[in-house]
């Protein structure tokens, strides 16, 4: 049977569930259901049994970056990219406004689950903007514009979480050319990528073959090296981290070997 969105778009949000101190996020278990429970008991049996506590770092690592820029006066707006279920809005104080981005069902189905969970009292209000797009789409222009309009020149940070493994290196040239133009100097991004050193490893392997046998066909699978970050002619690279080197800083430890982790690297970038 066909995967659908229950099966895939709620898995991140669910594994940051999975351990909240980890992660500081006590939102994302709002998304957790049956069904997606199901579909996750089979994905770590078939490829990783670490791979809930790597979406825990990462949002961890992302959201301490940003928690100190806003303290400190460096950002105002988080604009996310391919936002997915994730709850992010409300971890920041009030003040800081919020743009979400997503295919359509996803937005539209979160900003009715989000209206619905505020008016039972579980969640803060928060100055959240929703946009829809399709990044394998013609959508940059209108995507812009909207962003411009709602950002008003303040300064941003431009989040792109788990969304350029299943593009291709001319969709994701041109993302990066539409942050560009959305920000001004000084602003920063922060990306997720793999680099080419995890094709190789068993776990990788795994992952394709659970991700045949579930049907979802046509991945990018695309791997993205330091070389393009660093080579960004409107950004510089300020820091890199990733799964391990992160494990001294939240104080954990990993329990399986490099090749039985999908190792995600994670960097922060600011306009020149």
């Amino acid at each position: 049977m066909m995967v659908d969105v229950h099966e895939t778009a709620f898995v991140t949000s669910t594994f940051r569930s999975f351990n909240e101190e980890l992660s500081g996020d006590p939102f994302s278990r709002l998304w957790n259901n049956k069904k997606t429970d199901k579909w996750i008991q089979s994905y770590l049996s078939a490829v990783s049994q670490e791979e809930p506590l790597t979406h825990c770092v990462r949002n961890r690592y992302f959201l301490d970056q940003i928690r100190q820029l806003h303290g400190n006066n460096k950002v105002q707006v988080l604009i996310n990219f391919g936002c997915g279920f994730s709850m992010y809005p409300f971890l920041f104080p009030e003040e800081m406004v919020h743009i979400e981005i997503d295919k359509p069902e996803i937005v539209e189905h979160k900003q009715n689950q989000i209206n619905q969970w505020y008016s039972q009292g579980l969640l803060p209000k928060r100055e959240i903007h929703y946009i829809s797009a399709d990044f394998n789409s013609e959508f940059e222009q209108d995507v812009l514009s909207k962003i411009k309009n709602l950002t008003n020149d303040s300064s941003s940070f431009i989040l792109i979480e788990g969304v350029l493994f299943f593009l291709n290196a001319s969709k994701t040239a041109k993302l990066f050319n539409l942050f560009s133009l959305s920000q001004n100097k000084g602003d920063y991004i922060g990306s997720v990528s793999y680099d080419a050193t995890v094709l190789k490893t068993p776990v990788f392997k795994r992952l394709k073959d659970f991700f045949h046998q579930q049907r979802i066909e046509n991945l990018e699978c695309q791997v993205v090296e330091d070389s393009f970050y660093q080579h960004l002619p409107e950004y510089k690279l300020l820091n890199k981290e990733n799964y391990f080197t992160l494990s001294t800083v939240y104080n954990y430890q990993p329990e399986s070997s490099v090749d039985d982790i999908l190792k995600e690297n994670f960097y922060i970038l600011q306009k020149k």
